[in-house]
């Protein structure tokens, strides 16, 4: 796919008139949750089908939106007191426009993320000044890609679904705003205030943060030359199917994220031949809007993680309840009180005093562990430039094995794709088991 780069521009912030212009030199400090997140550019892609939305509808909505969302007009930069945080400088997001000669979208659209759909994307290599890049890639036939990277300094996956379905507001003419106030509530000083004393009621060194590797180390155990991204589609009765059989004799059934999870836990442990013994840990993304009672628009980041763990011989061994059973304690167990030690926690000092390390970095590899994104309950697919929702919607090529990303189906029916990374000479025997309820 030879991709033609037609223009790249910044657009900035566009105020209703009549409005008192914002102060451009105000600096937003990151929070604790800021801080010990992934620092990486969270990529997705859209596609919508002809008749496409025009670049001005999506450029007009963009300068709209971003004078709401004004987090994602700044820069990531030191404030005057060195702190890190957002300069709400309006910079503005870079908007780069491209085609695709002689080819369809239907022609080069990948069923699942491969290396090619990062030229879906502006350079998502060195230094990268925008918080927001958007590339709009034209084809042939009308379609459009819409490649959009987003900081994750600045803001989760939460906060960044709300954006995307103002900004299809805004190109819309809607109103963008959130409730009654121009922008959403983002840090300040009095939201995440520890106790005095602090009070830290859970273990954190070996969950958000942890001692330095010694130098001769490394968390790689393989090269990363040789994974592949599988899509995974699981559909409704599938799904319905798995939970049945996971939630029988249950009060309250496990839900379809649980369920999910569960059997894909036990397929990446038997597609990897893990041996009996071998302890396979998830990290699972848990939001702390409702268990903080924080406001539901914040925006930032607001995501600590559960780790539930066992080994392999007792997931292949044991029946999915089993496997469901653990993720649902895991997460149970990272409610408001554990959000509220790790403020704490970090507010005491240990961390600097320790010279402690966060564990959010990324890896080639993850086995025998994995990490999951769901995105099962966020509204990507209700962006709307004006022609109606994506026809499809995907993360972008992130090859760590192991690292998976569950998002709802362009169905619409309540369906599930797992985007799985695996090793290719796994790929095989996960593809003969992942359809099993067995």
């Amino acid at each position: 796919m030879e991709v033609k780069v037609v223009s790249s521009k910044l657009v900035k912030p566009r105020y209703p008139e009549g409005v008192p212009l914002p102060d451009t030199t105000e600096h937003v400090p990151s929070s604790v949750f800021d801080k010990i997140t992934y620092h990486i550019q969270m990529a997705i892609i859209y596609a919508f089908t002809a008749p496409a939305p025009s670049t001005a509808d999506i450029e007009r909505g963009l300068a709209d939106v971003l004078a709401v969302y004004r987090l994602f007009a700044g820069q990531v930069g030191a404030g005057p007191d060195g702190s890190p945080g957002v300069l709400l400088n309006d910079h503005g997001a870079r908007l780069v426009e491209a085609r695709v000669d002689g080819s369809t979208l239907a022609d080069v659209a990948p069923t699942k993320p491969t290396p090619e759909i990062l030229k879906l994307h502006p350079d998502l290599e060195g230094v990268i000044e925008e918080v927001v890049q958007v590339q709009l890639t034209r084809f042939a036939c009308g379609s459009l890609a819409v490649g959009f990277t987003a900081n994750h300094a600045v803001a989760d996956g939460h906060a960044t679904s709300d954006f995307l379905v103002a900004w299809g507001r805004a190109a819309r003419r809607l109103d963008a705003r959130v409730g009654q106030s121009l922008s959403p509530p983002h840090n300040h000083p009095d939201l995440f205030r520890p106790r005095d004393p602090p009070v830290i009621e859970f273990e954190h060194r070996s969950a958000e943060y942890e001692r330095p590797a010694p130098a001769n180390s490394s968390h790689e155990r393989h090269g990363a030359d040789s994974v592949v991204i599988h899509k995974a589609h699981f559909t409704k009765d599938f799904i319905a199917g798995l939970r049945a059989k996971a939630s029988a004799g249950r009060g309250r059934p496990f839900s379809r994220f649980e369920t999910t999870l569960a059997h894909l836990w036990r397929t990446m442990a038997r597609a990897r031949g893990l041996g009996p013994h071998e302890t396979s840990t998830i990290r699972i993304s848990v939001d702390g809007r409702r268990r903080l009672a924080t406001p539901p628009d914040y925006f930032g980041n607001l995501v600590l993680w559960a780790f539930p763990r066992a080994t392999a011989g007792d997931l292949l061994n044991r029946p999915l309840k089993h496997a469901a059973q653990v993720i649902h304690d895991a997460v149970a167990r990272v409610d408001g009180a554990y959000f509220q030690s790790l403020v704490d926690f970090v507010s005491s000092g240990a961390v600097e005093r320790e010279g402690l390390e966060k564990t959010a970095v990324l890896h080639d590899v993850l086995c025998p562990d994995m990490e999951v994104d769901s995105w099962l309950t966020f509204p990507f697919y209700e962006l709307d430039f004006g022609t109606g929702s994506p026809s499809y919607f995907m993360p972008s090529y992130f090859p760590t094995e192991g690292m998976l990303f569950l998002a709802p189906s362009y169905i619409g029916d309540g369906s599930v794709d797992a985007f799985v990374p695996v090793f290719e000479h796994n790929l095989q025997a996960f593809k003969e088991c992942c359809y099993s309820a067995e």
